[in-house]
């Protein structure tokens, strides 16, 4: 199927244009669309949020791994903020100058210490938060049980190949700085 040069120009690459030659083609490439300003949208709420609670996209990344863990090892932190090791204790010293992480014993282990978030980091998180969570609410109240998993299945979709990949393109890089 040949498009038109206005065609090309409306949609994107010939790729592209051609993929949303059908239905479905148009359908998955709407998802693609509204996936992508959905990610936009997430990043400018959390960049205007870090710089309400005074801290940077980093710091405001680890508080949010912090409160969705409730209690995490810095190491953990490391891992799931894909930062350094050496990265995450200014992280962990500049939230806790913040008053929004404690560092407390580990009931399993004394000679380790975990991270969680303060009532303060709590309380200020849901004065930014909580709005938007409300007015999601309001729409998620319209949706079956079966479109809410749908919801969901999709967001961890979203989640594990996001994560799968980075992965891949995280050792590409790392070969190449082994071998260059």
């Amino acid at each position: 199927m040949t498009l038109n040069d206005t065609a090309k120009e409306q949609l994107g690459s010939r790729e592209r244009a051609e993929a949303q030659a059908s239905p479905r083609g148009r359908l998955e490439a709407a998802l693609i669309d509204a996936t992508r300003a959905n990610q936009v949208a997430t990043e400018k709420m959390d960049e205007v949020v870090g710089r309400a609670l005074g801290i940077n996209r980093t710091d405001a990344r680890c508080l949010d791994v912090i409160d969705r863990a409730g209690q995490l090892s810095a190491g953990q932190l490391a891992e799931q903020a894909s930062i350094t090791t050496g990265a995450v204790t200014a992280v962990v010293d500049r939230l806790e100058s913040k008053g929004f992480v404690c560092r407390v014993p580990d009931p399993k282990d004394r000679r380790r210490v975990l991270l969680e978030m303060t009532e303060l980091a709590r309380k200020r998180s849901w004065e930014l938060y909580g709005p938007l969570g409300e007015r999601g609410r309001q729409h998620l109240e319209r949706c079956s049980e079966d479109e809410l998993r749908l919801l969901i299945e999709f967001m961890r979709l979203g989640t594990e190949l996001n994560e799968a990949r980075a992965a891949e393109i995280r050792a590409e890089l790392e070969a190449e700085q082994a071998g260059g």
